[in-house]
């Protein structure tokens, strides 16, 4: 299994595949995790990758028990697809913040 590690220098989650890195950029607001792009190396494109590293980020946060502000458009359909995450997802605020 490859292993999800959290850079927080570069602010994204990693997933490291024959010597090639997968990620997710992200930033923290508030509580939230905005999740805000996934980028998987075309050498490693057909593999699932993008959907595994997607689903390992939105495991960890419900394990540091944070909600997420899906703007990358590839995590935000894997969670319509995928209802058991839809819970992670952060409501806007009624200030419109999110």
């Amino acid at each position: 299994m490859v292993e999800l590690t959290d850079n927080a220098a570069l602010h994204r989650f990693e997933m490291v595949v024959d010597r090639e890195t997968a990620f997710v950029y992200y930033t923290l607001q508030n509580d939230r995790l905005v999740l805000i792009h996934t980028e998987v190396p075309q050498s490693l494109s057909g593999r699932g990758l993008g959907a595994a590293l997607a689903r390992a980020v939105l495991d960890e946060a419900r394990r540091r028990g944070r909600r997420v502000v899906p703007r990358c458009d590839f995590i935000a359909a894997l969670i319509r697809r995928h209802p058991e995450y839809g819970d992670l997802v952060a409501e806007p605020r009624p200030d419109g913040i999110q």
